[in-house]
């Protein structure tokens, strides 16, 4: 048994609902299993590699400090 708040009761019945879940701990898995992918342990996505990779072969000036930069 646990308490939660109304919001997360009828956050988790739209995850139920949605994915056609018997119950509501199975709503609770399948949320802290997306958790988990997306905030626990981010791989890198295939767009962000593709970004840096891009940004790598930029160009680039050097600068001594970051005032002159803005000046």
């Amino acid at each position: 048994m646990i308490n939660i708040s109304e919001h997360a009761n009828r956050i988790l019945s739209v995850v139920k609902a949605k994915y056609g879940l018997r119950d509501k701990s199975q709503a609770i898995e399948r949320v802290a299993t997306e958790y988990e992918e997306e905030i626990l342990e981010p791989g890198l996505k295939p767009a962000f590699v593709k970004s840096v990779l891009k940004a790598e072969k930029g160009k680039f000036k050097r600068v001594r400090n970051i005032d002159d930069l803005f000046k």
